[in-house]
């Protein structure tokens, strides 16, 4: 890819994605512009090819693509600063910024400027993040690379805006959930005679593979717990225990309270 990137906002996730393009191959890492207030702790990029630097107004006239990575209450007064050197006809502001609308960047800088949302979450830093996206003004061709960009940090779906805070909670939020799950399971495999390094690759492991059998294989969860449960055997035993103690309504209870909490 010829196209240049700027990410405006080093923080954890500004970094995690400029890192990842770079190692991905996406591509060159002299076409990834990374800014900060003070990029000092963005110095090591340097040594990836990666550029640093503390201009936005630079960063945008560099670049075809810019992503914003800033904290929410940043990003009208960032707009309003790149709105003089951002051109429709160039380029295409793909914002990673969790609760900023398509129609809150579309009354800054206009509403056929070309616009993206994106939420990944926080394993796009090892390239496998779930990124969910909706878009507003693109051209197919425009689609098609943010795309491939998201795609090769992870797995991507598209879907309507007005799922976006659904999906952040499924999908961002859900990183949360998943590890607090390994945590008990940690807990759990220690009490049955695990030493705490070999219980955590263990569990690790074992959902790493579950996850992979729904993605590879599309099917059901229940299709791959009835490989595993026969008759008076102790999966049924464990399971059964876990829903009489409200596993799956608990879980589901915490989905729909941190939706709630969003300001649903």
């Amino acid at each position: 890819m010829n196209k240049k990137i700027a990410i405006i906002g080093g923080g954890n996730l500004g970094r995690a994605i400029a890192e990842g393009l770079a190692g991905s191959g996406f591509t060159l890492p002299g076409h990834i512009l990374i800014t900060r207030r003070h990029p000092a702790s963005l110095r090591d990029l340097e040594a990836s090819g990666i550029l640093v630097g503390d201009d936005n107004l630079e960063a945008v006239s560099y670049a075809d693509t810019v992503l914003v990575a800033v904290k929410p209450y940043q990003v009208r007064e960032l707009l309003q600063q790149l709105q003089p050197v951002l051109d429709p006809a160039r380029h295409v502001l793909c914002s990673v910024v969790t609760g900023v609308t398509l129609a809150d960047m579309g009354a800054i800088l206009g509403d056929g400027f070309p616009m993206v949302r994106a939420m990944p979450n926080t394993a796009i830093a090892i390239r496998e993040s779930m990124t969910c996206l909706c878009a507003s003004g693109v051209t197919p061709g425009q689609t098609e690379y943010i795309e491939q960009l998201f795609g090769h940090l992870g797995r991507v779906a598209r879907i309507d805006e007005r799922l976006m805070d659904a999906a952040t909670v499924l999908g961002a939020c859900g990183i949360a959930y998943a590890l607090r799950y390994v945590r008990a399971s940690i807990q759990g495999g220690i009490e049955i005679g695990f030493d705490a390094t070999t219980a955590a690759l263990i569990a690790a492991q074992t959902v790493k593979g579950a996850a992979e059998l729904l993605i590879r294989t599309g099917r059901h969860p229940e299709e791959e717990i009835d490989k595993v449960t026969t008759p008076r055997g102790c999966t049924i035993a464990g399971l059964n225990e876990m829903e009489h103690r409200g596993f799956s309504s608990s879980l589901i209870k915490g989905i729909t309270a941190s939706y709630e909490k969003i300001g649903h």
